[in-house]
Order: structure tokens, then sequence, then C-alpha cells
């Protein structure tokens, strides 16, 4: 693997199966990355069936096929990754892809024909097996048995079994057909965001920064001795920028440590939620004079819902308050898209069973729904 680190997804060489027929193995139909097999499946069959725009099952899977041979053209992919195996206090997450997409057609009723419109294909779901996380976690003898269970048309192939490295391989295979396309993640607990900003440092050739909207600051290099999860995530996507002010956090307040610690030890750049809720437009300029000061060419955007105020956006493991408001995250969006460009953008932590107030599943969801739909509209220019 390049300046990535370890990752043994990264290092298999070519399978030997064709790009298209090694996404048909490791994906499936949109909202369909949780397994199910009784409770939940009738509501994620009808979701699917919506998406898609069909009223049988075996239609779904001909319009998921039919989506992946569109990638070489595509100037946008969507890919869910239902996984909070990452997770810390509290989980949830897993279903966040299956009820934001459901947002989606909440807000947009045609959803479907306007990105096949803007030539955005939903490529589906990453396939999660609840117990994993990533491969370089698994012996031998486990990761034999899960690509028996999970691949058993090709149980002798050294196919990736875990969310993180499944993700990281889908996307590599995605850049190789399309290098520029834009990628739209929605996650998932935020270690899902580690496989693609590092499929990223392979496929982009330009000076690209990430921005992150948390609560958190995700940049422990390990923790009990786990490389790659929910608070270690960035710490790993700032050694691959080269701790040179790339990433930049915005909506931070829930730390051991200040600022100061972060970015003297690690070259980050901060803007603390006090700091944004104090100064709205102050700090949007100042976000976006930084970006052009190290010479950012295009921005990752990594949104991790709690970084908006939990009164907004109360669904997730860990709600914070104080936090942004979500008018100024909007105006952020839209205005790194403007300004500076985004490559591609995600959303993370929304866990629609946990609530702390009257219906507060939706409303995160549906807020959650708006950011993605405006992180692909400031990305690509579109109209969705």
């Amino acid at each position: 693997m390049a300046a990535a680190g370890d990752s043994r997804t990264a290092k298999l060489p070519l399978m030997a199966l064709a790009w298209r027929e090694e996404l048909e193995t490791l994906l499936r139909p949109s909202a369909g990355g949780v397994h199910l097999v009784s409770t939940g499946r009738a509501a994620q069959a009808k979701l699917q069936r919506a998406l898609y725009g069909v009223d049988n099952d075996a239609d779904v899977r001909t319009r998921f096929l039919a989506a992946l041979d569109r990638i070489p053209s595509a100037r946008g992919v969507i890919l869910g990754i239902p996984s909070d195996v990452g997770a810390g206090f509290v989980r949830g997450a897993n279903l966040g892809p299956q009820v934001i997409r459901s947002a989606l057609l909440q807000l947009v009723p045609d959803w479907s024909a306007r990105i096949a419109a803007a030539e955005i294909v939903d490529i589906g779901d990453v396939f999660v097996v609840p117990q994993l996380l990533h491969d370089d976690m698994l012996s031998e003898a486990q990761l034999r048995a899960t690509r028996t269970a999970l691949y058993p048309a090709h149980p002798d192939l050294a196919l990736p079994v875990s969310p993180l490295s499944i993700t990281e391989r889908v996307l590599d295979l995605v850049f190789a057909q399309n290098p520029t396309v834009a990628p739209f993640v929605i996650g998932g607990d935020h270690s899902t965001a580690w496989p693609v900003v590092s499929a990223l440092s392979r496929a982009r050739g330009d000076r690209w920064a990430i921005v992150q909207p948390d609560a958190h600051t995700d940049l422990l290099e390990h923790r009990l001795g786990i490389k790659y999860c929910f608070a270690t995530w960035s710490y790993h996507a700032n050694e691959l920028l080269g701790r040179d002010g790339r990433l930049v956090q915005v909506g931070t307040r829930a730390s051991g440590k200040d600022r100061t610690h972060w970015e003297s030890t690690l070259g980050v750049r901060q803007f603390w939620a006090e700091e944004c809720r104090r100064k709205p437009r102050e700090t949007l300029d100042a976000v976006i004079a930084h970006l052009e000061s190290v010479g950012a060419q295009s921005v990752y955007f990594s949104n991790d819902i709690d970084g908006t105020d939990s009164e907004f956006a109360d669904a997730t493991g860990t709600p914070e308050p104080w936090g942004l408001q979500p008018d100024w995250v909007m105006k952020l969006i839209q205005r790194l898209g403007t300004e500076i460009g985004l490559l591609g953008g995600d959303i993370m932590e929304v866990a629609p069973p946990l609530r702390q107030i009257p219906r507060g599943a939706n409303k995160t969801t549906l807020l959650a729904a708006r950011y993605l739909r405006e992180t692909i509209t400031s990305t690509l220019r579109c109209d969705l």
C-alpha cells in the first residue's frame, strides 16, 4: 500500500475477476448492506424497491447491476457503509445508510431520477458482517471462514471480508475505472471515512484537503490497541496528508486536550465550536483563508453529524450540546464548493435508534439527508 499504511486489501494483487464482476461480488443493492433474515427485512425490501423504482426483488438486483455498468462515465458515486463496529460508546449507526436514503426519498420523491440525470450512480452498500471491522485484525483461519461464507463462488480468491477493507477495495476498483469520479459516502460510524481517504490518496494527484465537522478530534494513533476506529481515523488521514495543515476540523468541543496541543503536535488546524458560534461569518472566512494558505486545490468533506448541535442532531452515538448550527454547516459546504472545490464527501454517525427528544431520529436523519444533498450539489454544481 502506498503511504496509507499496512492494509492488506490495498496490497492485494489484482483479482482473477474483472472489475465489474468483483464489484458485483463485494456489494449489495442500495440499503441492503445490513444482513437481515426476518426482523426488519420487509422494511428493507420495501425501501429498496422504492429506491430502484420496481416492485420485486429480482428487478432490484437487475437495476443494481445496471448501475455498476455506469461507473466509468459517472460524475459521482454514492456508497453506503452500514457498519458501527468501529464505534465507541453506543451503537446504531449501522442503520444510517438505510434511513438516510429513506429521508432522501422523503425530501425528493424522484431522487433516483434526479441523480441519474446528474450522472450520479448509487452503487449500493458494502455488505457488513457485524462482528468484523478490518482484515488486518483477523487471523488467516477467520479470513478463510468468512470468505467461504460471503463468496461461495470464489472461496479461493483473496477477497476482503471486513467493512473497512471491502470499502477500500471497492473504491480502488471504482477509481481505477474513473479516477475523477466524486465519492459520496453514507456511514456508518466515523471509522468508515478511513478507507475513503485512503483510496483517494492513491487516486488523486492534486493537493487536496479534508474538512471535518466533528465534536471530537478522532486524533488518537491507537485506541485500546486498535489502529482504525472512530477515534483514530483522523490521525491516520492526517498522516496521509503529511501533517501540513490540510486536515481542518470544525465544531470541536469534546476533547481531553486543548486546541494548542493538537495543532502544535500534529499540524492540524482546528476551529472550535465556541469560535464558530461566536463569530460565524469571520470563522467561515478563516476556514477558506486557511485552505488557500496551505494550497488546497480541493476538499473532501467528512461530516460527523455530532459536529452539529445536539438540539438539531441527537440521534447519534455521542450527541454534544453547544455545537454547530445547521445553517452554518450548509454555508460552509456551499463556500467550499464555490471557493475551493469539493471532490466528494460523506455523512457519518447518524444512529436512528438513538434519540433524546421525541421524534429526534427523524429530525436528525432529515438533516443528514439535507447535508448529503448539499454536499453532492456543491461538489458537482448540479440541481437535485
